[in-house]
């Protein structure tokens, strides 16, 4: 049985460490110029070659060859997870007073050293503070923020990071030409994608889906060996949720789930592909996501799209026609209006190139902001009108609608669209209109999710 892909390729010196040149080029001058410091740590996600380094670099300082099995005595890896105690840590400070037996330095890798207990911390602090010049402390965590600064501010600090997706790349694609494994290059960036940046977890699915086929893996093979959502079907619902289409999003869900894609799957490459493409209208949508995992991953999946589905859009909104212009009316002083008015707030412009009243039209209006701002456009879409000669009332129909329209950005967009017109955002009337029986449905499963109707058009006042 030959090794697995990511313990054959993992580095032996600094010079074969890939993509974090940022740190071997500092460890390799400190070893050539003998200033090597008496406590390093490195930070980074998992699975981007921190202890790799840590062991490379313990070797070098002390003139030892590396290789993968060895074990030598004077260097001593502590997995600080299963030794987090206060007497582990003063047992270890027993030992670090004994002279290394081969090599110039006693050096100590402690992993997750976050992982140390308060009084663990205490006791390595006492070493740190007065070490013997024969030890050196490699200390490496992925949550540096639990490291005290007592710890960090006695140690050289090294970030280090996971790899971009090009280095990732060519050197996966080195590796499968030296391994002689046959795969299109679509396929090899969905290995990218999957790999997450880490070394460690692209190789090892490299490994895992290499016997795939000797005569070549394509992509169509390898999204089905791996249960992944196809790309149009993900837009598919992605598009759906934009346009508020409730049984296009379920009819989607359901065939992904039908497949035999996990939903845990399905949401994690939605979030990938809403952040590199990202859109307002998403948001709210990826807000939810990430809680997409057991128990009940599939109720969790629905209740992501509908949930949030009333903060994209509340339905799809017939355009309201146009309002007659006002018939002009004798001079007379007018009538007191009622006590109770909509909340609004006003917006009143005074642009030389915007519509004025004499010529407002609601379908100008829209054409008008859309140049300016599609989002803004989209919650105008999402409102109905009244317009009185003088004053137009925009009433949205969901909250999420009349937030957005009262901010500055969108107040300065209606601001270009409308001359000597005052603007007022009367706050979401509430919408007592038959239920969708779908919604309904869903909603009975999902613990309560609301439907927001929309009737568009002109409001009575």
């Amino acid at each position: 049985m030959g090794k697995a892909l990511y313990r054959k390729y993992r580095p032996k010196t600094l010079a074969e460490v890939v993509g974090e040149e940022q740190v071997t080029k500092i460890l390799e001058n400190a070893i050539k110029e003998q200033k090597i410091s008496h406590a390093y740590l490195f930070i980074g996600p998992r699975g981007c070659g921190k202890t790799s380094v840590a062991r490379i670099f313990a070797h070098a300082i002390n003139d030892f060859k590396y290789e993968l099995e060895d074990d030598y005595v004077d260097i001593i890896e502590i997995d600080a997870a299963s030794n987090t105690g206060v007497d582990n840590i003063r047992e270890l400070r027993e030992k670090a007073c004994i002279a290394p037996s081969k090599g110039k330095y006693k050096v100590y890798i402690i992993d997750e050293v976050h992982m140390l207990s308060k009084s663990a911390f205490n006791a390595l602090l006492k070493t740190l503070e007065e070490p013997p010049k024969h030890v050196i402390f490699i200390m490496a965590t992925t949550d540096a923020y639990k490291v005290p600064v007592t710890i960090t501010s006695r140690a050289q600090t090294f970030t280090f990071k996971l790899a971009d997706s090009k280095t990732m790349f060519d050197f996966l694609k080195e590796v499968c030409t030296k391994e002689k494994i046959k795969i299109d290059d679509d396929a090899l960036k969905i290995v990218v994608s999957r790999g997450g940046g880490s070394f460690r977890d692209s190789l090892s699915l490299l490994d895992q889906v290499s016997t795939l086929s000797k005569d070549g893996i394509s992509k169509e093979l390898l999204i089905n060996a791996l249960g992944l959502p196809e790309d149009e079907k993900l837009s598919l619902a992605l598009e759906s949720y934009a346009a508020g289409d409730l049984a296009g999003i379920t009819d989607t869900l359901k065939d992904l789930l039908d497949s035999g894609v996990k939903p845990e799957v399905i949401a994690e490459e939605l979030i990938n592909k809403i952040i590199a493409n990202p859109k307002l209208e998403y948001l709210p949508l990826l807000e939810k996501l990430p809680e997409v995992q057991a128990p009940f991953p599939e109720a969790k999946l629905l209740t992501a799209f509908t949930m949030n589905l009333q903060k994209v859009v509340a339905a799809p909104i017939a355009k309201p026609a146009a309002v007659p212009k006002p018939v002009a009316k004798p001079a007379e002083k007018p009538a007191e209006k009622p006590v109770e008015k909509p909340a609004e707030t006003p917006v009143v412009s005074a642009k030389s190139q915007a519509l004025e009243s004499k010529d407002f039209d609601w379908e100008k209006l829209l054409d008008a902001v859309e140049q300016e701002s599609k989002a803004t456009a989209t919650f105008l879409q999402q409102s109905a009108y009244n317009f009185d000669g003088k004053t137009l009332t925009i009433t949205p129909q969901n909250k999420f609608a009349y937030n957005g329209l009262n901010k500055d950005a969108h107040k300065l967009t209606l601001e270009k669209a409308v001359s000597g017109i005052k603007i007022v955002i009367a706050k979401p009337v509430q919408n007592s209109a038959k239920e969708d029986p779908l919604v309904s449905k869903i909603s009975d499963i999902m613990g309560g999710a609301e439907e927001v109707k929309n009737s568009g058009g002109k409001i009575p006042f």
